[in-house]
């Protein structure tokens, strides 16, 4: 069957459209068309004939007019509409009327590097022309780094490469510097939080190197759906943007599916589980050899998925092997051999995290299935996206879980069809973040007496420097004193840029993946389950100190899954207020984590079948938190009904709150004092999941009413009696009554 009957068959199914919420037909867009500029070189346009490409989508040809006339660029438009062409057309229109000048191309990843450069050496080599494109990032091999430095017009990188390898060795790359003429920053839209902060202040040490070498490049950004693009560029590049937004490429029709699995206990509110759903939605498509991307939120849900996947695919000849996984940790190697399997049709299904969501060229695929709310509304179109060619049917069916936010999304499809994306947020200015650049940016060029970094006077900060020996003050200029390499230092993505690795033992000892230092207490503990791609490993020892996993190959019938205990200490207060009965504050915690102990999890079934103690150190962050204290007495509660409502409600703002931040729901977390030290009252914690803090908790703060209130329709719509997953939380973890109890205090503490 082909992707309409499959949908047709879908229809008719009681026990399908019983689960579905809403079915959203978005019709076929035709094109709007532009011819080529004057100005566009004719080698260029015989290179697009041959593509076939006769005429520019509107968008692009407002890309060039705006850069022709030197002017900083965000284009916003869908996944699969040409953005593209929207830079390699200027740069390369440069470079054929100039061979000196030079470009840089960002990409968020490695992955997505490589990816853009086969196609750009496409239309080079279509040229015949030697305009030199190279791929820079820690797998280059060091003879190529010479050529590269040397010859390269176009160089492609990622932002980490650019921050270690790149900037603090400028006087090896004085030639691209000195010409620089463009810098182009793709998927702008996942440079937020601490990814975001970071790259700003990267950005800000390129326009000083560039400044010392007389260089003033244009910037040419390109992003998915955010609310605000212009906002987000021009904070993470320092310069004005002009908005191009009014997408002129063709699309063919998108269902748009969500799909909320039948509740099997209404008292408790437990519904059937998401992944075992998506599992069986996954396999109508599969079995009819309709190729299927499957997105889950995380990278145990991932494996779950291709090992119940591969498993429904075993009757099928050669079915379980064209099913595969891809996330994190998996080898570089591993991640090309599937992307180019994905191209080529060879793999008809895989199992994803969001790695899969960005622009690499995957092919075209039919079906887009995403196991639970990605966390905003920009990720979720992004993902749908994975699925549709320009002239043919699509699908995407979004499968709730019962997580809150999922919940509210799945039941308000006109808050999803309706609503705006959600914002992108950076802090470049964030003190943790900046001392690290600054020193960086000091390594590579002295800073001058009253220079400003980002805007920001940085006196205070260097003086503080060189009282810790790290910068020498001497004629006017603060010079770099320490022997440390700073920029090895800082990790743009994390806390800590170490990774444990995972050996495989069962014949010899091979590295089959990595894990980060804050997953691994949760993945790698001695006798977790590690699935890789599908298969089962046992961790056999975690040596702590060498940052290694040493796992086994085993079969059993079960996963495990870890329990975090979380500590909170507020150190200091930058804002407080009192609003009506609530006291709120925002200000500096340390939060101490330690994983306890890890369930044993029963593959299918989803039983708890065992469990058992992790000893591993705890683990320290200092970060920012908006805290909300509420009466430590409210009529009509005992204080063990006040403890569970209060416990419920930290569920429910904390599930909620990503709805007002454009951040993934595991940036922030939630933790609750039933009688706080610092405020002596049952308090709600709420914190930024990253060191320093990235500016989630200080929006939320002034957020507390909005945020309450979305909290009382979350618990006041859901159709469980006594409160469950689906607002408050389990019953287990919450209590009884817990639903009646929340609410009785968001009551109280919104009334005058």
């Amino acid at each position: 069957m082909n992707l309409e009957q499959v949908l047709d068959r879908l229809k008719t199914s009681k026990n399908v459209m019983d689960n579905i919420t809403h079915w959203e037909i978005i019709p076929p867009k035709p094109g709007e068309y532009e011819p080529f500029p004057d100005y566009l070189d004719e080698r260029l346009v015989n290179v697009l004939r041959k593509k076939g490409i006769y005429k520019l989508y509107s968008h692009q040809r407002m890309a060039l007019d705006e850069v022709e006339k030197g002017r900083n660029i965000i284009v916003v438009t869908p996944t699969a509409s040409g953005k593209t062409l929207c830079y390699n057309l200027p740069v390369l229109n440069t470079l054929l009327r100039d061979r000196n000048s030079r470009a840089i191309y960002l990409f968020p990843t490695k992955a997505l590097s490589q990816d853009q450069v086969s196609e750009l050496m496409d239309m080079v080599d279509g040229m015949g022309e030697d305009i030199k494109t190279f791929t820079y990032d820690g797998d280059t091999p060091p003879g190529a780094r010479v050529a590269i430095r040397r010859d390269g017009h176009i160089v492609v990188t990622n932002p980490d490469m650019l921050h270690t390898g790149i900037l603090p060795h400028h006087t090896k790359w004085i030639k691209l510097f000195s010409n620089l003429k463009y810098v182009i920053i793709d998927e702008v839209h996942t440079y937020r939080g601490v990814f975001g902060s970071h790259t700003a202040n990267v950005l800000r040490r390129l326009h000083r190197i560039c400044r010392f070498y007389g260089s003033n490049p244009v910037f040419i950004c390109c992003s998915a759906t955010i609310a605000n693009p212009k906002e987000l560029s021009e904070k993470l590049t320092g310069r004005e943007m002009v908005l191009i937004d009014k997408n002129g490429a063709p699309s063919g029709e998108k269902n748009i599916i969500f799909y909320n699995p039948l509740v099997v206990n209404r008292q408790l509110g437990i519904r059937r589980s998401s992944i075992i759903e998506a599992k069986n939605l996954a396999l109508e498509f599969l079995k009819n050899r309709i190729q299927t991307i499957t997105f889950a939120r995380s990278r145990l849900a991932v494996e779950v998925l291709v090992t119940y996947i591969k498993e429904g695919m075993k009757k099928i000849p050669g079915g379980e092997g064209c099913i595969r996984g891809y996330r994190g940790g998996y080898l570089p190697r591993e991640r090309r051999e599937i992307e180019r399997g994905l191209r080529e049709g060879k793999i008809l299904g895989v199992v994803s995290t969001n790695a899969l969501e960005l622009g690499i060229d995957i092919g075209n695929l039919d079906v887009s299935i995403i196991t639970g709310y990605p966390g905003t509304i920009s990720s979720t179109w992004q993902q749908a996206g994975r699925a549709g060619r320009r002239s043919s049917v699509s699908a995407s069916i979004l499968v709730a879980s019962s997580n809150p936010l999922d919940q509210f999304i799945i039941e308000h499809p006109d808050y999803f069809f309706g609503s705006p994306p959600e914002h992108g947020l950076i802090n470049p200015d964030n003190l943790y973040i900046l001392v690290s650049h600054i020193k960086c940016a000091a390594f590579e060029l002295p800073f001058e007496d009253g220079e400003f970094f980002g805007g920001q006077a940085i006196d205070e900060i260097l003086a503080f420097l060189e009282g810790e020996r790290i910068l020498r003050h001497v004629g006017g200029r603060w010079h770099w004193m320490a022997e440390a390499f700073p920029a090895e230092e800082v990790s743009l993505r994390s806390a800590s840029a170490e990774n444990f690795v995972v050996v495989d033992i069962t014949e010899g000892a091979r590295v089959i993946g990595e894990v980060d230092r804050s997953s691994a207490p949760m993945m790698i503990h001695e006798e977790a389950i590690y699935i890789h791609d599908g298969q089962q490993y046992q961790v056999e020892k975690l040596d702590y100190e060498e940052k290694k996993a040493y796992v086994r190959k085993v079969s059993v019938d079960y996963y495990t899954d870890a329990n975090l205990a979380v500590e909170i200490k507020v150190l200091d207060v930058f804002k407080e207020g009192h609003n009506k009965k609530l006291e709120k504050s925002f200000g500096e915690v340390m939060v101490t984590s330690l994983a306890t102990m890890f369930k044993k999890i029963k593959l299918f079934t989803h039983e708890n079948v065992g469990s058992g103690p992790i000893h591993l150190p705890p683990e320290e962050m200092h970060t920012t938190a908006f805290w909300m204290a509420v009466p430590g007495e409210i009529d009509g509660l005992t204080g063990g009904e006040l403890e569970s409502g209060i416990l419920g409600l930290c569920n429910v703002m904390t599930n909620v709150a990503p709805l007002f931040l454009m951040c993934d729901p595991r940036d922030i977390r939630g933790v609750v004092q039933i009688r706080s030290p610092f405020t002596g009252k049952p308090t709600i914690y709420i914190y930024d999941n990253y060191p320093g803090g990235v500016g989630f908790s200080e929006k939320l703060y002034e957020l507390d009413e909005t945020l309450l209130r979305a909290a009382r329709q979350v618990i006041m719509e859901c159709g469980c009696e006594d409160g469950c997953p689906s607002c408050v939380g389990p019953f287990e973890e919450v209590g009884h009554g817990s639903k009646t109890f929340a609410l009785r205090i968001i009551k109280e503490v919104l009334s005058d």
